[in-house]
């Protein structure tokens, strides 16, 4: 029986459950029986020395595990003497005497059921008069391993997670990455290294600091198992859900998998593996996911450990923490003298532009852009998650490129290659195909420029922001009514003594002129003696900025600037800013000048350095309006449409 029909055999169970279950709840109770079931074929050669074991031992008053994880000859055991089975001899204790069965696995199987809270199925299944029946039906399943191996047990249980995530829809982008998406951002994480995964007794790492249910890595293993069956890929996740975390155990479990890789907890906040560093490493973090939660945490070690710890290049802002999954994740990339690693990583629009030069996002991307990390950007098309509609984009990153790689960037549109699905699934409406998987990873393959691949040098990205500031040329109108009742009705006005406020009204009302364009001819024409604040009170509320005003300077004869006028220019980091400023800035505003004290943090030079990402317009077409004509001709189609319609009203 392929993997397929024996998924397909095992969801049947669903036929069971319909009507007392939702759709997207049957999974809470077909995914924790199979692993049982399986866990059960797989320890029934060494069941009875493990028994033998436990009864020679119990009595000691010394831990168990490490004897009995050896007599199992698995990294997992069962001192229970019931089987499914078994159980079934007992119907009217049937629930009770199934808790014993979880409760004698050890620890770390049964902590997957406990995460799972597979005690409350089992309730409700015996509530609901299903236990037995549903019990039955698995126990005359042969999930034995010499009928089914590891491998193809995994695909089983892969294929039981998709049905599972398929059938709740919305919910399902929460914990799972559909197929297609995991199977290109693989192919591209694995395929520059096709060369030294085919040697022979190869081993390497891969992690996933989202692990969700496993989709990543399950994926990975089985591209490596593709290339050489003989390859081993020692796998590593860690998962805040606590019903993803069961599913994800379980099924690195079934698949004869280290389950003590696979943490539970916040990543951000609560590494399981500080001092792990990985070969390969894939992740779909939540988009656009706030941090507030754990925002006291993440700033400590940024502020604390800086580049030492995981966040020292900046942190973006508490809305969104993409990017701070991707710094984790470069933070366990191994030394390039080690072997380098490569990520493959999931994001949507915000970490390619937002924020401006100084941000933390901006900060974050001068890092990784600096630093030679990311070979290629390739963006999805709409409309591909489960839960969301939104533009994605798949990140590779390497700290050991090839020779024709290096400073370079390669961005991939791949937004039409998708193919629409005949039916939607939640958000999800469109698929990509094998033909598009293999098309897009032989464009990244390549490494060409096209109509879909675009070829940056890693300066191209990034900018200076000068500071161009404008000198102060106020004219003032000490006649004009308006302005005359801002005045009179500031705060600051009527708080000052009342024969001031009655001297420098008179004042006004003497000036003959209706425009003066200079302010010291202003204070001298005005004749009363005001301090900087009171004049600065007047000065806004009478006058205006005019170019052709007479330059306004400070008591050392400095010129003033105008806040009000400031702006900024973004630079290419590539060219001279004095240049670029001369050529066009001072065509238009002669007088500006560069505020040269606003400088970079990081080189001291005049400016301060950003770097943004702005896909959209490399790739942008322009698409001429339709002709007038033919707007003309439709909407005469259309009136005519809407007059028979109303007639036969």
């Amino acid at each position: 029986m392929s993997f397929t029909n024996t998924a397909s055999f095992i969801w049947s169970v669903a036929d069971l459950l319909r009507g007392d279950y939702k759709q997207s709840d049957y999974g809470k109770v077909i995914l924790p029986f199979t692993l049982l079931r399986r866990l059960e074929c797989v320890l029934e050669p060494t069941r009875k020395a493990v028994l033998d074991e436990y009864e020679a031992r119990k009595d000691l008053g010394i831990p168990l595990e490490v004897f009995l994880t050896k007599k199992s000859g698995q990294s997992f055991y069962n001192t229970s003497k019931f089987s499914l089975n078994t159980l079934l001899a007992d119907p009217t204790n049937l629930k009770a005497n199934l808790e014993h069965y979880i409760a004698d696995f050890s620890a770390n199987a049964r902590e997957i059921f406990e995460k799972y809270k597979f005690h409350e199925q089992l309730e409700y299944l015996d509530e609901s008069n299903l236990l037995y029946q549903i019990v039955q039906k698995f126990a005359n399943v042969d999930l034995h391993p010499d009928t089914i191996s590891n491998h193809e047990m995994g695909l089983v249980f892969e294929e039981l997670i998709r049905r599972f995530a398929e059938a709740s829809n919305e919910t399902a982008g929460e914990h799972f990455t559909p197929r297609d998406i995991v199977r290109l951002t693989t192919a591209l994480l694995f395929i520059g290294d096709d060369a030294v995964l085919t040697k022979a007794g190869v081993v390497r790492s891969l992690y996933d600091p989202t692990a969700g249910t496993g989709g990543f890595l399950t994926s990975g293993s089985e591209y490596v198992h593709e290339l050489n069956p003989d390859a081993k890929l020692v796998t590593f996740g860690q998962e805040l859900n606590p019903e993803s975390y069961a599913i994800c155990r379980a099924d690195m479990l079934i698949k004869g998998q280290a389950v003590e890789n696979i943490k539970y907890g916040n990543t951000l906040s609560d590494d399981q593996l500080p001092l792990e560093k990985f070969d390969y490493m894939l992740s779909n973090p939540p988009f656009g996911v706030e941090w507030k939660k754990v925002e006291k945490v993440i700033k400590d070690e940024h502020k604390l450990k800086g580049y030492n710890g995981r966040f020292g290049p900046g942190l973006p802002r508490v809305s969104d923490g993409s990017l701070l999954f991707l710094l984790h994740l470069i933070s366990k990339m191994r030394p390039v003298d080690e072997g380098g690693s490569r990520i493959g990583i999931i994001l949507n629009g915000s970490p390619l532009f937002t924020g401006g030069a100084g941000s933390g996002e901006s900060e974050i991307r001068r890092y990784v852009l600096e630093n030679d990390l990311v070979e290629a950007i390739v963006a999805m098309p709409n409309d591909m998650f489960f839960n969301t509609g939104i533009a994605t984009y798949i990140w590779i990153l390497s700290n050991h490129k090839d020779a024709s790689r290096k400073n370079k960037v390669a961005l991939i549109n791949a937004s039409n290659m998708g193919e629409s699905m005949r039916k939607s699934l939640g958000s999800k409406r469109k698929f990509l195909s094998e033909e598009s998987i293999e098309e897009i990873t032989r464009i990244y393959g390549g490494f060409e420029g096209s109509k879909v691949c675009k070829i940056f040098d890693t300066k191209e990205f990034g900018y200076r922001r000068i500071t161009v500031e404008r000198p102060l040329q106020l004219s003032f109108f000490p006649h004009d009514k308006e302005r005359l009742e801002s005045l009179q009705t500031d705060k600051a006005f009527k708080k000052l003594d009342e024969a001031l406020q009655s001297e420098i009204l008179e004042a006004l009302k003497n000036i003959e002129a209706d425009k003066i364009s200079s302010r010291n001819e202003f204070i001298e024409l005005l004749g009363v003696k005001l301090t900087a604040s009171q004049l600065k009170l007047l000065q806004k509320h009478l006058s205006e900025h005019d170019d052709e005003a007479e330059l306004c300077r400070d008591k050392k004869g400095n010129l003033e600037l105008n806040p009000e006028l400031r702006d900024y220019e973004n630079v290419p980091l590539r060219e001279d800013i004095y240049e670029y400023f001369e050529r066009e800035v001072k065509p238009h505003v002669p007088l500006a000048w560069i505020d040269e004290k606003k400088c970079d943090a990081k080189d001291g030079k005049v400016g301060i350095v950003g770097y943004e990402i702005p896909f959209n317009r490399y790739f942008y077409e322009y698409k001429p309006p339709r002709a007038l004509e033919e707007i003309d001709a439709e909407l005469e189609i259309l009136t005519k449409e809407i007059m028979e319609m109303l007639r036969e009203i």
